[in-house]
């Protein structure tokens, strides 16, 4: 019979920002002059927020049980296309942001479209839209950078990333709130329950009457627009553009997309536990950094983290399924504590 267990709730659960705390705390020790300043807080909030982004872009097909291996070309195409639009095209600034957004959502669509009509794993389709999306960034660029005149890029779209509000980095804000909306579509609305059957089942969500392909095509599309903002951002960020620098995110966004998977809804991608685990990655990257850790530390942190996010996300969806069947098969005793009912409340 299944044991009621506050202990191993808790910790399947709430482990990750534990020990994004005691990251934290740790490196606030090792580094007490540079780690726990505020400075160095809104450095990482900074720095990690076009990662955050992307790490949520890529967990709303992640729930959909799909893949988007496209998301970091696409972060390139996005962010070079807004400065072509911008200082080669002379498009003001929030037409060029507006257009590259609504692009990422037809490129995201084109995606689902690929993956669900044309029947390629999603692993390889999007591995080959991506290719396609570095070609054409390529072909847009001509292999260079490209770089604003004299007069510079106009302040106020610079200021979309430069700009701060109650003391903090905006694009921490940015974050917070991609983070709340994609928290309520996944958790609230039914489109987001939709895409958790869809995802976990399969074959149950047909039966049931779930259009399966058309959740499918929504989930890349809501990945595209989500990669669109991110570009915009990082254009924002860079002020050039520079045609392979999306590649450098695409590791850390499927890290914490994977790692939040098994952190506050363990088992499932979930837009907060994706945001905790940017957080542990941000946290431990600025603190070996600042222990002076060699170049190669980084990739070997978000490979070595990957390695044990995917292990970790594989563990909690087999704990959950045997848990859901556990439970099916013999009611959950009650919690320590817990009172019989009394007669006087009996019907």
């Amino acid at each position: 019979m299944t044991r009621w267990s506050p202990r191993g709730h808790i910790v399947g659960n709430y482990g990750l920002p534990a020990l994004t705390a005691l990251l934290f705390l740790l490196f606030s020790v090792a580094l007490p002059d540079t780690f726990p300043t505020r400075d160095n807080v809104s450095s990482i909030l900074s720095n990690q927020s076009i990662t955050a982004l992307l790490a949520l872009g890529a967990t709303i097909p992640i729930a959909a049980g799909k893949f988007d291996l496209s998301i970091g070309y696409g972060l390139g195409l996005a962010h070079v296309l807004v400065m072509y639009l911008i200082v080669d095209g002379g498009t003001p600034w929030p037409l060029a942001c507006l257009a590259v957004v609504g692009g990422g959502v037809l490129v995201g669509a084109l995606n689902g479209v690929v993956v669900e009509f044309a029947r390629i794993d999603s692993f390889i389709a999007t591995l080959g839209t991506g290719s396609i999306m570095y070609a054409f960034t390529g072909w847009l660029t001509d292999g260079s950078r490209i770089v604003p005149g004299p007069d510079g890029l106009p302040a106020a779209f610079t200021g979309l990333y430069d700009a701060r509000f109650l003391g903090l980095p905006v694009p921490a804000f940015y974050v917070l709130g991609a983070v709340v909306v994609l928290w309520v579509v996944l958790e609230r609305l039914p489109f987001g329950r939709y895409l958790y059957v869809v995802g976990s089942n399969p074959r149950a969500a047909g039966i049931i009457g779930i259009p399966i392909r058309r959740y499918s095509v929504y989930a890349f599309a809501g990945s595209g627009l989500v990669v669109g903002i991110a570009g915009v951002l990082l254009a924002a960020q860079q002020q050039i553009g520079n045609p392979s620098v999306g590649l450098d995110y695409l590791l850390p966004a499927f890290v914490g997309a994977l790692l939040g998977s098994t952190t506050i809804k363990p088992g499932r991608a979930n837009a907060l536990g994706t945001l905790v685990a940017v957080g542990v990655l941000a946290v431990g990257l600025a603190g070996i950094g600042q222990l002076g850790a060699q170049f190669w530390a980084t990739p070997l942190f978000n490979g070595g983290t990957l390695l044990l996010a995917v292990g970790l996300a594989g563990y909690a969806a087999r704990r959950r399924l045997r848990t859901r069947a556990a439970t099916d098969t013999h009611p959950p005793e009650e919690p320590p504590g817990a009172s019989a009912p009394r007669a006087a409340d009996a019907p």
